[in-house]
């Protein structure tokens, strides 16, 4: 089981930089895909970010692509997630999400296939 503990949120003004940081729990994260996800008020979760075990691999939401950037090291059992030029309708609950994977990486945005959570960390954008 892995325990995701999101950090790094808060108020920035439009075209500033966060980075969000998620802290995993146990001795196997290599072994899950990590992504980033985003729900904004009233609005759906929506994908943001994947990253595959060896770092190799990564895939954008369009929206982000560019701007975010996506990356882990497994010998601290965190991934990250830098945001440049950020916009107001970036402002969101971010939260992390991790998927047991043992054979290719796969690309997957579907919020359902993804076994653990963290609890969110919000990001405001002001114009």
């Amino acid at each position: 089981q892995v325990q995701l503990v999101e950090s790094g949120g808060g108020l920035v003004q439009a075209g500033g930089s966060l980075r969000l940081v998620c802290a995993a729990s146990g001795r196997t994260f290599s072994r899950y895909v990590m992504a980033w996800f985003r729900q904004a008020p009233g609005k759906e979760r929506e994908f943001v970010a994947t990253i595959s075990r060896s770092a190799t691999n990564t895939f954008y939401a369009d929206s982000v692509k560019g701007r975010f950037t996506i990356s882990r090291d497994n010998a601290k059992n965190t991934v990250y997630l830098q945001m440049n030029s950020l916009k107001p309708e970036d402002t969101a609950v971010y939260s992390c999400a991790a998927k047991a994977e043992y054979g290719p990486f796969t690309t997957v945005v579907d919020a359902a296939r993804y076994d653990y959570w963290g609890q969110g960390t919000q990001v405001t954008v002001s114009s």
